[in-house]
């Protein structure tokens, strides 16, 4: 994970923690049951995971999944993408 996802964590409460733990559990065990995800527009392989104010950004290929970014919702969320 990137040192701003770190540092983002760092930030939240125990039970956000939990909540996002189990969402990347999730994504990376391909378990995708229950999540809200959808491919970002303009991208082949980049999709987002909402959770409540949470939102999830990845990059799925076929062998390996790829955290970008996690993040409170703001108007700023999806610019990079």
């Amino acid at each position: 994970m990137s040192d701003v996802i770190s540092k983002f964590l760092a930030k939240l409460s125990k039970s956000e923690k939990a909540v996002i733990k189990n969402i990347l559990e999730k994504i990376t065990t391909n378990n995708t049951v229950g999540l809200q995800i959808k491919k970002l527009v303009g991208s082949e392989d980049i999709y987002r995971v909402r959770k409540g104010k949470f939102r999830i950004i990845y990059r799925k290929t076929k062998t390996d999944c790829l955290i970008i970014s996690v993040d409170r919702r703001s108007e700023a969320t999806y610019r990079n993408f």
